[in-house]
């Protein structure tokens, strides 16, 4: 999901300032209701630590391949959720990926609005859909691979929108960025086939942290029912 170099360029990328202030808007709105509502500000901060670390790692460490107009990352951003709720996930994409530029690729960080955009709005669109289909009386070590999957295609859709979106933004309709972005999002679907059994995978493994399941360093919900 990080977009190439020059794909947006020029007076155009002024948008992505834009769109990422309001990205960081939704962003505020979700660490507020984390603060409220599972664990306030120290299990905010506690757990922002740790998805900041994870999102640097998935990033450096998992497999990732340039195709099209972008990269196509397993980025867990449906783990980070179940496991540690949305305000913590986001705080962890936007500075992850802002380590990432400073340390490692300071090619991206013309780009980091835009990326923060691809990141940050679809996570937020996940965790209204979240809050939509997995039941109240559920704990999210609970949930099937239909709703994980829903999930997956929910967070992974939104970020191959918007990637097509920067791409035809910046690049237009031709023939040649046409097919860069079919291939780009040909080559998504398989992660988001495969993100739900890792999420499944993290969660089962989750259910032997049972006796810790009121540590702030894990979500709330993920061992109790909502309340």
């Amino acid at each position: 999901m990080h977009i190439e170099p020059g794909v947006v360029d020029g007076a155009k990328i002024g948008l992505s300032y834009v769109t990422a202030a309001g990205s960081l808007g939704l962003a505020a709105q979700m660490c507020r209701d984390t603060a409220r509502h599972d664990g306030g500000l120290q299990a905010l901060a506690m757990r922002s630590v740790v998805t900041t670390a994870l999102v640097v790692g998935f990033f450096e460490v998992l497999p990732h391949h340039p195709v099209g107009v972008s990269e196509v990352h397993l980025i867990l951003g449906t783990t980070l959720y179940l496991m540690f709720g949305a305000g913590p996930a986001a705080i962890g994409l936007a500075v992850g990926l802002l380590l990432q530029g400073l340390f490692f690729a300071p090619f991206d960080l013309p780009q980091y609005g835009i990326n923060l955009t691809t990141l940050l709005v679809p996570l937020w669109a996940m965790s209204q859909l979240a809050k939509r289909i997995i039941p109240p009386q559920t704990a999210y070590v609970d949930v099937s691979y239909r709703q994980a999957l829903a999930l997956s295609v929910c967070y992974q859709g939104g970020i191959v929108a918007w990637v097509a979106f920067w791409a035809f933004y910046g690049q237009g309709f031709g023939a040649e960025n046409l097919s860069a972005v079919a291939s780009f999002g040909g080559a998504y679907t398989t992660v988001i086939l495969l993100e739900p059994l890792v999420d499944l995978a993290v969660l089962a493994a989750a259910k032997t942290l049972a006796p810790f399941a009121c540590n702030p360093l894990l979500h709330r919900r993920l061992h109790h029912a909502a309340t």
